[in-house]
């Protein structure tokens, strides 16, 4: 097939499957990282062999970059600047001795099992040293999963690739390669590394200072449609990226950077500014994970032996090794310590790092890359198993609930002057017109948690309800259905 078809090929099947897919993966707690490998390697030659993507194809290096850069951005903006605040001393504890320590002993196996070189050794420690959040967003998003771990993870998840991502860029430069901003070998080392880390992100920086400032001038003056609100924040990510660039900046610290720079300004955004963003890295994550499935990520399989077993095996235990005391440093233990401890799967985002060096032109990159798949393949089978089993185990123990009230008998609705025309929305007016009829209406919050937390408000009577997955909420709730429902966002 030739590359575009192929390239619209592979979107349209990542949107169709997770679309109808959604639901049931989510309430099995079945890793939707496996399906999306299974799709590409159906497609792959190992199936039908309609599309082989390796190293070289132009669509895989651009859909590894800008997915890479949409994560950072996504991961920033998800950020809550209250959270890390309050818990600095767990923010520290996960991003220092709990990135570092396990990063260092990775890089130390890999040293002495692999036999590869010390700047090596630390590529596949920084990248295996990531945590994946697309494993860990059905745990994250499930009702029941305690409160501690789930702040610790989101932090950890968002934060830990900006720490790690340096590391990797440094090695590459001390290999001798080049990244798509830093000189050669013959360039001057030093130039490089002020380019990369500190123009890239003060450029990201100033791209989410400039662009929230425009938004809400813009907003509070002639209004911005919702539709379009929720593609600024792709503008956003994309514009960072590419001014550093272009500049010969970092375009992913930019980007995390630009993002960062909006959680930071608490600003009332609409909510789809955060979830269109949200969901369009995790489209790019999917469709990165298909395309590393036709062929590249099984090349892992190829590279099986006894050191490659034990380096696997050291890499998936290292975080959970060190967490254990560095969290009750930080008066965390129990039940909590050991899920945020154990819950530490690796994924797109260690490939996608391992991806740099292959890109940059690095000797013996496509060994390394090889040797993360084979680690990263193990994590998806043991830590999605895992995740898999506390969902199902949790959603049984859950409490019945009580017996919903007999539902009242439905009444007419009364006629509302100026209805919208062909719209969802509902006014204020129009919702008290309802309530004075005597019609059941029931209000809805459905802001997210930081809008909402930020907010000195609150509709009279409203009942709070989950934005990621309202339905579940209403069900377990047992809303009446023949009540009009009314649900706010801001």
């Amino acid at each position: 097939m030739d590359a575009f078809p192929t390239t619209i090929a592979l979107i349209g099947i990542v949107i169709l499957i997770a679309s109808l897919a959604s639901g049931v993966l989510e309430r099995s707690g079945f890793p939707i990282v496996a399906v999306f490998l299974a799709v590409g390697a159906a497609l792959g030659p190992y199936g039908l062999g309609l599309v082989d993507i390796g190293f070289h194809s132009p669509e895989l290096h651009a859909l590894a970059m800008l997915a890479l850069a949409m994560v950072l951005f996504s991961d920033a903006v998800t950020i809550d600047a209250t959270e890390v605040r309050t818990r600095r001393p767990l923010l520290w504890r996960l991003l220092g001795p709990g990135t570092i320590f396990p990063a260092a002993l990775i890089a130390l196996s890999a040293r002495f099992l692999l036999s590869v070189s010390w700047p090596a050794a630390a590529i596949l420690g920084a990248a295996l040293a990531s945590t994946d959040p697309v494993l860990l967003r059905s745990v994250l998003r499930f009702p029941g999963f305690p409160k501690v771990p789930r702040i610790a993870l989101r932090i950890e998840t968002g934060m830990n690739d900006v720490v790690l991502l340096p590391v990797v860029v440094l090695s590459i430069l001390a290999l001798g390669g080049t990244t798509s901003t830093a000189p050669g070998p013959g360039g001057e080392v030093a130039r490089s590394i002020v380019s990369l880390f500190i123009l890239g992100p003060a450029l990201g920086a100033l791209v989410g200072w400039l662009g929230i400032i425009l938004l809400e001038r813009i907003r509070s003056r002639w209004g911005v449609r919702r539709d379009y609100e929720s593609l600024y924040a792709i503008g956003l990510a994309l514009s960072a990226f590419a001014f550093a660039e272009g500049v010969g900046g970092s375009g992913f610290l930019a980007a995390f950077a630009a993002g960062f720079m909006v959680s930071s300004q608490d600003v009332e955004l609409c909510d789809c500014f955060l979830e269109y963003g949200e969901a369009t890295a995790e489209m790019l994550l999917l469709l990165t994970f298909v395309a590393l499935g036709t062929s590249l990520v099984w090349t892992g399989l190829e590279v099986i032996n006894f050191r490659t077993v034990v380096f696997v095996v050291i890499a998936l235990i290292a975080r959970t090794v060190v967490l254990y005391p560095v969290l009750t440093q930080a008066h965390v233990t129990g039940n909590e310590r050991k899920l945020i401890a154990l819950f530490g799967p690796r994924g797109l985002s260690s490939l996608l790092l391992t991806l740099l060096p292959v890109f940059a032109g690095v000797p013996g990159a496509e060994t390394l890359f090889a040797i993360t798949c084979l680690v990263v393949l193990c994590s998806v089978a043991a830590h999605g198993t895992g995740i898999a089993v506390y969902l199902r185990r949790n959603h049984i123990a859950r409490p019945a609930e009580a017996a919903a009230p007999a539902a009242p008998s439905p009444k007419p609705l009364p006629i509302i002057d100026q209805p919208a025309q062909a719209s969802d929305r509902i006014t204020i007016d129009e919702v008290r017109q309802l309530q004075a009829s005597g019609e059941d209406v029931i209000l809805l919050d459905g802001r997210a948690e930081r809008n909402r937390r930020n907010s000195d408000t609150q509709a009279a009577g409203s009942i709070r309800i989950d934005p990621h997955d309202p339905v579940r909420d209403a069900t377990e709730l047992r809303l009446s259905q023949r009540a009009t429902l009314v649900v706010y966002c801001a």
